[in-house]
């Protein structure tokens, strides 16, 4: 499974699916290369962004 690195959101998906580099979270925005698969340090990214913004 694939998380965003901003907010920990599984809503993640290719920009374009002929480019694995390129990553769009449906939650927060984010558009980047960088991607996380670990599912313990996404749910710790999700709790810290979710605190973050109240």
């Amino acid at each position: 499974m694939k998380y965003c690195p901003k907010c920990g959101s599984p809503n993640v998906e290719w920009v374009l699916p002929q480019t694995w580099s390129r990553w769009r979270c449906k939650d927060c925005g984010y558009e980047g290369a960088l991607i996380i698969e670990d599912g313990e340090l996404a749910a710790e990214i999700r709790k810290k962004y979710k605190d973050k913004k109240g």
